[in-house]
């Protein structure tokens, strides 16, 4: 039975979800007057997809699918015949697969279970008679990536198939949308005659009901894309991708829209675009400048016959100086509220110059370059046009730091013709005043304080606070992220082996689309045990029978006791990162958020382990559904909405992920981002440090990747000096989930506890008796400090103490 708080949660999320839907096409033919005859083709009609795989997945009790959605609206689907013969080749597509799969690993001498993860079954070329009657048509497309497998090339473009089937509806249906039900961008070059073309994107649990409620205008698509979308050939090649050791990231700072706007080549669909049922007009009203912040008031008329919403983008081109910059990058944005015919409002948006900063290396410092600012105000990276000048009259050095991270061994990609474009005569100019920066000056190696509590323990229990609750089982156990004795399903806890000294566990669950635990359960004695398996299905779905019961059984699946209450505690799937971003609502992702954080007391967890925010680098990582965009500051908006959602919540606390330039899921344990300081600290490092600020997180996970060679869970540069000095971070830091230590023939040393220690590392999770021995190895033979491990410990104890009081007393504590 759906509970209370479930169906408060669906209610509170569906109303928004077709913010979360672009628009890419219309003609005019949607929405309908009302529900009627429709033939409903693709594979996302009954395959439908909530999410991505891997640790975002969420157990749902209840998911909508796109033929369900249209059903419980009224209209009839006229495609039966189609649908039934699709799913039987697409069964038969499966089992061909897994077998290929199988001979791939053996021929490979590689782990089933690690060659399968992230993989999901290839759409299969088919003939199948498009026979149904009506005259509305749509097609949804489905695609679904995850964790552990990059999208390939194939994958992106459209198979034979779907093209053949989309440009017949198309041609011979009278009402036709093309529905995209993915994570990602996909090919359409070769689709772009279709007049209707929606990004309905992964929405969870309501992904059907919210189809049809745009289908019928009973909601209507305000989306943007936080991603370019364009041919797989019109992406840039400059820099590279899914290289197997190091990967070099030579497009510099020019990621996304930043390229295609500097190269000058127009893409399919540009960042921040988006269309809807109606029509909007903009006009720049004025441009203010108090002291470093400007503000832009910008009126919007609803100039067509239905009701939507737009949002508003302010771009911001620096001058060309010794520095070369892209030629706009996104410095605000606002969405207003629902417009109606005719109906106008006003929106202010504000920003501060300092953020426009440009890092130079040489300098190790942020600065401000003299020159024209040239305000660009508008509705996508493409469509804005100029509306102010800042004018700098000298370089303004805004903040100084460390250099860290080393060089790579290449330099950067720059355009060639780099020239300032000539700004108009008539626009507004506004001086700025020097004297209104205050140069920042962040305070590295202070002095960190270590708590009474953990002076007095011995070594061997000292090191028990820098690993997680760890369990003999090891492996499989940890990696499948069910590690936790209290909560079933759950990723981990930190130690419960020094209870006696007052140190009690907290509970983590993974995320970001939902909490992530198991949905039934029992609890003896000795703890809660999950009842089935806590593995979400996608993530078996390529296994054997055998290897799944090998998995669920490592995962700490036990015979059900006689006298066993079963229990349960399903929770929410949201939709996915890049959906929440396509909003351009920070309110709905605190909603989001907030939405977690009340599961999350529910259930018992105290950190989640999201919010994600890598950026869109590559239009194939497998793992982007979860993250928000190519840009930086919408990355850091979102997660620090989320974040600020989640921590309104006594006890309940997230865990920015992946720290950082986690960009590709090839090789993702061994695999080295290689990368300039610039491009780390404006595009890559830049979300982070937003959401530190914004949100206050209460822990930051470190990634698989390597920086420049040296794994990140390991650099006490990007931990320490940027994290925390840097950035103002006060919390704990632990790594992602780090199983085994390699077979010794990788080009890269697999990552180590005591070194992960030394570096200001506070967790080594989810733990195993060897990571624990190896942090007392360091200590044995002086590569690590006791005064490093009391830090560590000084900081998770009083972060755990601090989740479990308000979680005790029901509020946050000051």
């Amino acid at each position: 039975m759906t509970t209370d708080y479930e169906k408060e949660h669906l209610a509170l999320l569906r109303p928004h979800l077709a913010e979360c839907t672009v628009l890419l096409k219309k003609d005019g033919a949607f929405p309908l007057e009302g529900p009627c005859e429709i033939a409903a083709f693709g594979s996302g009609v009954r395959c439908t997809v909530k999410g991505g795989t891997g640790s975002g997945e969420v157990n749902s009790r209840v998911f909508v699918t796109v033929e369900q959605g249209l059903q419980e609206a009224g209209f009839t689907v006229t495609s039966t015949e189609w649908l039934d013969a699709y799913d039987a080749l697409r069964a038969q597509a499966k089992k061909d697969y897994i077998r290929r799969l199988k001979k791939e690993a053996k021929a490979a001498k590689v782990n089933y279970l690690f060659y399968c993860m992230g993989r999901t079954v290839p759409e299969p070329e088919y003939s199948l008679p498009l026979k149904a009657s009506g005259d509305t048509a749509i097609y949804v497309l489905a695609r679904i990536t995850g964790e552990g497998n990059d999208f390939s090339p194939a994958e992106f473009r459209l198979t034979e198939a779907e093209k053949r089937d989309i440009l017949f509806l198309n041609r011979h249906y009278k009402k036709f949308m093309l529905v995209l039900n993915t994570g990602c961008p996909v090919d359409l070059s070769e689709v772009q005659e279709v007049g209707n073309i929606l990004v309905l994107s992964q929405l969870g649990v309501e992904t059907g009901h919210a189809l049809a409620d745009i289908l019928l205008g009973r909601a209507y698509p305000s989306g943007k894309l936080t991603s370019t979308w364009t041919g797989l050939e019109g992406y840039p090649s400059i820099g590279e991708f899914a290289e197997p050791e190091d990967t070099r990231y030579r497009e510099g700072v020019y990621v996304g829209y930043r390229w295609f706007c500097s190269a000058g080549v127009k893409p399919l669909y540009p960042f921040g675009f988006g269309l809807s049922y109606t029509e909007f007009g903009r006009e720049v009203e004025g441009v203010t400048l108090t002291g470093s912040y400007v503000t832009a008031s910008v009126a919007v008329t609803n100039t067509g016959g239905c009701s939507g919403k737009e949002t508003v983008q302010l771009y911001l081109a620096a001058p060309q100086g010794r520095l070369d910059k892209p030629a706009r990058s996104l410095a605000a944005f606002a969405k207003t509220k629902e417009l109606g015919p005719g109906e106008k409002e006003t929106l202010r948006i504000s920003f501060d110059l300092r953020e426009q900063a440009s890092f130079d290396e040489a300098a190790a410092a942020y600065v401000l370059e003299a020159g024209d600012y040239v305000l660009f105000a508008g509705n996508s990276s493409v469509d804005a046009k100029p509306a102010a000048c800042i004018c700098v009259g000298r370089e303004i050095l805004v903040r100084q730091v460390r250099n860290a991270f080393g060089k790579p061994d290449f330099e950067d990609w720059k355009p060639e013709d780099s020239r300032t474009a000539a700004i108009p005569e008539d626009l507004p100019r506004l001086v700025l005043d020097p004297a209104s920066i205050v140069e920042e000056k962040p305070a590295y190696d202070t002095e960190e304080e270590i708590d009474d509590a953990v002076k007095p323990l011995k070594d061997a229990e000292l090191a028990y606070l820098n690993v997680g609750r760890f369990s003999k089982k090891g492996g499989m156990f940890s990696v499948i992220g069910n590690a936790s004795s209290h909560v079933a399903g759950a990723a981990g806890e930190t130690t419960s082996a020094l209870r006696r000294f007052g140190f009690e566990p907290v509970v983590m669950a993974d995320g970001p689309a939902g909490v992530r635990v198991a949905p039934r359960y029992y609890e003896d004695k000795t703890g809660a045990h999950t009842v089935g398996s806590a593995i979400p299905e996608t993530f078996t779905a390529l296994m054997t029978p055998v290897l799944k019961f090998a998995v669920e059984t490592m995962a700490g699946k036990k015979p059900l006791p006689r006298k066993a209450e079963v229990k349960t505690h399903y929770a929410t799937a949201l939709p996915i990162g890049t959906a929440i971003a396509q909003s351009w609502n920070t309110d709905f992702a605190r909603l989001c958020g907030d939405i977690v954080g009340d599961e999350m007391v529910r259930i018992g967890v105290h950190l989640w382990l999201a919010p994600a925010l890598n950026i869109h680098r590559s239009a194939l990582c497998g793992r982007n559904f979860e993250y928000f965009s190519e840009d930086p500051l919408v990355s850091g908006l979102f997660a620090a909405a989320i974040t600020n959602g989640v921590q309104s919540h006594p006890g309940c606390g997230v865990t920015l992920k992946h720290f950082a330039a986690n960009n590709q899921e090839t090789n993702r344990y061994g695999n080295s981002s290689d990368v300039s300081e610039r491009a780390l600290r404006e595009i890559y490092l830049r979300g982070f440090e937003i959401c530190v600020r914004e949100g206050r997180p209460r822990a930051v996970m470190t990634s698989y990747n390597l920086i420049n060679g040296v794994h990140t869970s390991e650099r006490r540069d990007l931990t320490q000096d940027v994290l925390r000095s840097e950035f103002g971070f006060d919390g704990i830091v632990m790594t992602d989930w780090v199983v085994g230590s390699g077979d010794g023939k990788a080009k890269y040393p697999s990552v180590q506890a005591h070194r992960v220690a030394l570096a200001g590392g506070d967790l080594f999770m989810p733990g195993s008796q060897g990571d624990y021995e190896n942090i007392l190895k360091g200590l044995k033979e002086g590569k690590l400090s006791r005064r490093q491990l009391e830090i560590n410990a000084t900081r998770v104890i009083r972060l755990t103490a601090r989740l479990l009081a308000e979680r005790a007393v029901g509020k946050d504590l000051p």
